[in-house]
């Protein structure tokens, strides 16, 4: 579905991504795991046209997207659940998941949307006419999720879902990947907790200084010594 092939990016003469190559198939969950300042970021941001990479591909569906705006690559079916939820504080949990419907493929079909979103999130449903930046930070990530679902996406990019949130809180949050993967979404997770991450991975890429240093199974990396000791908290 997904395919990142040599893609690099630079801000003036650092280089964020250093040919990072990648893919999330139909139906799949890949985490990208590493500590902060590592590129992980970066590579939300070019997958989803925020940075126009320097050098490298990135096609969706068998289709080349590098370049595109971000309204293009949200066209074709990617939605993204930015780091720090960033939802629209003043405004309802409702008006905050209708945004997340403008895309031109999701407007037919917003109530039908709405309803399997709220499914997923019940509490959504309870605070429907709530205004966002009331809620705890759980649940403004069950919306900045549900809102980026509207979209009705092929595939879901994933920026540190658990930043900031409580333990017991951040388990409900990595808890709904699954429900996003049986609604037919496939899901590129990126996020600083490794544990988390690779319960709910298929796959896995361990990133550091702009690279992909680690890859495979979700089996294989926690077999991995390397990452045992630098993200597992295995001496």
């Amino acid at each position: 579905m997904l395919r990142v092939r040599d893609l690099e990016v630079r801000y003036g003469e650092a280089r964020a991504l250093d040919r990072v190559s990648l893919t999330v198939a139909d139906g799949e969950v890949v985490a990208v795991l590493g500590p902060n300042g590592v590129g992980k970021s970066t590579l939300v941001k070019s997958i989803a046209g925020w940075v126009r990479p320097w050098r490298g591909v990135v096609e969706f569906l068998d289709e080349p997207i590098t370049g595109l705006s971000p309204e293009q690559v949200c066209e074709r079916g990617i939605a993204v659940v930015p780091e720090g939820r960033r939802v629209f504080a003043d405004l309802t949990v409702r008006e905050n998941l209708e945004l997340g419907a403008f895309a031109r493929r999701a407007r037919g079909r917003v109530r039908e949307t709405l309803d399997q979103v709220l499914g997923l999130f019940p509490r959504l449903r309870e605070r429907l006419h709530q205004r966002a930046g009331t809620l705890s930070g759980g649940e403004q990530q069950m919306l900045a999720i549900g809102r980026a679902l509207m979209s009705r996406p092929r595939l879901l990019l994933m920026d540190e879902p658990s930043l900031g949130l409580a333990p017991v809180m951040a388990d409900v949050v990595f808890g709904f990947v699954d429900d996003v993967r049986r609604l037919g979404t496939s899901v590129l997770l990126v996020e600083q907790n490794a544990v988390r991450a690779l319960a709910v991975a298929d796959r896995a890429a361990v990133m550091d200084r702009g690279r992909i240093v680690v890859a495979g199974t979700r089996d294989e990396l926690l077999r991995d010594r390397q990452v045992q000791e630098a993200y597992l908290g295995v001496s």
